[in-house]
């Protein structure tokens, strides 16, 4: 089971679940992403939010003809800011998984992307079962999917909640932690800035779908059915005209989709 501290976290989001659920007739959607999470949302040197979900949402945006807002949103944050009706979409790398389901209504998946302890250069991480990791020390963001899963299944390590990947990352480079926890798309594109050219992923790839989801999507919230289905219809879009894979090229050198 997940945590208690993972379950208060959709308790939370759950308490805006009593505003009615009604699909909104507004014309402009408003967007959340996170903005701390390149190359998926970061925030440029102009102030704004750019990166492959962000590129993701305009062009879904364009392909429904939608007005639409995006702005970014401290992650902990990022669900109850939707039910709140904050926002209208979460286009922010969100795993698919049941518990969030009761939650929110998800679109298809948009990437995949299985989950990968990353290290630095030379350390011996063949083995990274929660045998091998006991009383390691193992960094990872805080009330995410990975969180919940080193508590339920590494509990016996030293697991350090961190506010950002960022900050985990740090604290990688600096030998603070041994191991990371994070997605594999993400923590490829780390690897290459100068920051990252410390460390290498480890070998071995985790896909537990009761944590890690079976795919990232749009989150919306139960009810916006309409809104939902021009999400899906645009995506389907956005994959047969070319756009999708455009963009895919943009950031990564093989598919995603």
């Amino acid at each position: 089971m997940v945590k208690a501290r993972f379950l208060r976290f959709l308790a939370l989001a759950c308490l805006a679940c009593l505003v009615p659920l009604s699909v909104s007739a507004q014309t402009k959607i408003r967007i959340a992403t996170e903005g701390t999470n390149p190359p998926f949302s970061s925030i440029d040197a102009s102030g704004e939010v750019a990166g492959f979900d962000v590129d993701i949402a305009r062009a879904l945006c364009a392909k429904m003809q939608a007005d639409c807002e995006i702005s970014a949103q401290d992650w902990d944050g990022i669900v109850p800011a939707l039910l709140a009706k904050k926002y209208d979409a979460i286009v922010a790398s969100l795993n698919i998984t049941e518990d969030r389901k009761n939650v929110v209504a998800f679109t298809k998946p948009y990437y995949r992307s299985p989950s990968v302890f990353v290290v630095r250069k030379g350390f011996d991480a063949k083995d990274v079962s929660p045998k091998a990791l006991i009383g390691k020390p193992v960094g990872v963001q805080t009330a995410t999917n990975h969180s919940a899963f080193l508590e339920d299944k590494y509990h016996r390590s030293i697991v350090r909640l961190y506010n950002t990947v960022a900050d985990a990352y740090r604290d990688l480079s600096a030998g603070r932690v041994d191991y990371v926890l994070f997605d594999k798309l993400a923590v490829y594109d780390w690897l290459k800035s100068p920051e990252g050219q410390c460390c290498e992923i480890a070998p071995t790839e985790l896909a537990d779908e009761a944590y890690f989801g079976s795919g990232m999507g749009i989150a919306l919230r139960k009810g916006d059915d309409a809104l939902l289905k021009r999400f899906d219809d645009a995506l389907d879009g956005i994959v047969k005209d070319g756009t999708y894979a455009k963009i895919n090229a943009k950031y990564f050198p093989f598919p995603v989709f």
